[in-house]
């Protein structure tokens, strides 16, 4: 009988980051996927001759010193094993209040002067905001307070409640500020203004990337060192019951084949799980399972999203599109506070008001995604309830009805697109629900505003290492799951 020193419940970034820590740390490892690849949400994938990337816009670059997935990848042996490519700038602003579009630089200096420039008004609210956002993340670099913690009041302070203090009723500022909002939150109300400022100030000191071929790449190889340690990553075994001993203690997982055949038991002393808390409460005994649902009963989901994934005859740029991240805002949007109200937009039918869209045009760098077609994707606020109550047939009809809105939608702002449009695929909030197993598709885990997830969890040796074990997102991830590894390095 084979003994693990840690079994993983899913192959997603977190999974397989904590699994690849501890495998090169020496701990005998084995990864269970119900899937046909590693990944989750952390994948790429095609439809037909359609390029979909699944989760990845922009990061902040790990090739920086500073960046906190610098070390981490590093010590799962894959920082070098993929291309991290620059995006060129952060973001492009379009529509809303904006007159003209506006270019957000994704470095400290460049930010200020261009921000300066538009808004000379706020020249001081400019800089003092971005020295805080610099400090908010050098701090987390370098193990050092945050900004929150230095003061007391910015660490009750709301995203909304910090702009409106910088900038007044100037709501046009507001929105080409935090026009990224849906990387982190769908409500300014409610997003704590600490964890904006320290996931926005990441980008800005180390530059947004992309990882060239999609994230697949960085899964695989995720599962790559994890082998190449000695570690195991079995795919297409689905979890079926955790057993534990009379302390309590996880000692062994059954798993099957995805139809529930071939029952095996792997035996293990620590269990890491990388997926949503509620994900496995069918699989844990009832002695076990009401102590882990009350932990997390209280706890919000984070902000779902919708993804339409374009493939076009011609490059996107042909029809205006001019930077590799564009967030096209709502002309309905007349204040920044306005964007929580996009949410709810799908669920009827569509009225002329859409939600504010973050836009990705692969071609606009060397991102190596296969073209023609040339691969636009689309994401917005969006919420499960909007999707609830329909038959398979009604849903179809409705995410077909809203897929010809959007694209009508960006063919007023990119003249000439809905006639190039050769390809789609459409993923919301119910797709996310149903495919990745995250109840009401929350792609960040946890919403922000009770504080970050933590990778330890009310049962003694289970841990968490998914968007819900920290903050949400890319590095929120990373990070979370390179905590689980070093709590079993320290207690095994």
């Amino acid at each position: 009988m084979t003994r693990h020193d840690a079994v993983v419940i899913g192959a997603g970034l977190g999974g397989l980051t904590a699994a690849a820590v501890l495998a090169r740390a020496g701990r005998r490892v084995l990864v269970l996927e119900r899937s046909n690849s590693v990944g989750g949400a952390a994948s790429s994938y095609k439809v037909g001759d359609l390029f979909v990337e699944g989760s990845l816009h922009e990061t902040s670059n790990p090739q920086s010193g500073s960046d906190p997935k610098h070390d981490i990848l590093a010590r799962a042996g894959v920082r070098d094993a993929v291309d991290w490519i620059p995006s060129g700038q952060f973001y492009q602003v379009r529509g809303g209040l904006l007159h003209r579009a506006f270019n957000l630089p994704d470095n400290f200096t460049a930010a200020r002067d261009a921000l300066t420039t538009d808004f000379p008004q706020h020249r001081i609210a400019i800089t003092q905001l971005l020295d805080e956002l610099r400090f908010a993340a050098s701090a987390l670099t370098h193990g050092h307070a945050s900004v929150t913690q230095t003061d007391g009041r910015n660490d009750q302070l709301s995203l909304a409640q910090k702009l409106d203090d910088a900038f007044g009723n100037d709501e046009a500022v507001k929105c080409v500020f935090a026009a990224n909002l849906a990387y982190y939150h769908d409500d300014p109300a409610t997003l704590p203004w600490r964890v904006f400022a320290e996931a926005q100030g990441r980008y800005f000191l180390n530059g947004a990337c992309f990882i060239h071929g999609g994230s697949q790449r960085l899964s695989s190889a995720l599962a790559r060192a994890i082998r190449a340690a000695g570690g195991q990553v079995l795919l297409r075994r689905a979890a079926s019951n955790i057993a534990f001993d009379v302390d309590g203690h996880p000692i062994a997982v059954s798993h099957t084949r995805r139809d529930g055949s071939d029952r095996q038991i792997a035996h293990g002393a620590r269990l890491i799980v990388n997926a949503a808390p509620g994900a496995i409460m069918a699989l844990l005994p009832k002695a076990n399972s009401a102590a882990w649902s009350e932990a997390y009963a209280s706890r919000q989901p984070s902000i779902s999203l919708f993804t339409l994934t374009l493939g076009l005859s011609a490059a996107p740029s042909h029809f205006g599109i001019s930077s590799y991240s564009t967030q096209l805002l709502p002309d309905w949007m007349s204040h920044f506070n306005q964007y929580a109200g996009a949410t709810r937009l799908m669920r009827r039918e569509p009225d002329g008001r859409l939600p504010p869209l973050s836009i990705v045009d692969y071609a606009a760098i060397d991102a190596g995604i296969p073209a023609p077609p040339y691969v636009l994707s689309i994401i917005g606020p969006d919420h499960i309830d909007n999707w609830q109550g329909l038959s398979v047939d009604q849903y179809r009809v409705k995410r077909d009805v809203w897929q010809r809105a959007l694209i009508a939608y960006l063919n007023v702002e990119f003249p000439g697109l809905a006639d190039a449009v050769v390809a789609t695929s459409f993923n919301t909030a119910h797709s996310v629900q149903t495919y990745l197993g995250i109840p009401h598709g929350a792609v960040y885990g946890f919403a922000p505003a009770a504080g970050p997830g933590s990778p330890r969890t009310p049962l003694p040796h289970v841990y968490l290492a998914s968007a819900y074990a920290g903050v949400g997102g890319y590095t929120g991830v990373i990070e979370a799951a390179n905590t689980c590894a070093d709590m079993i390095l320290g207690e095994s």
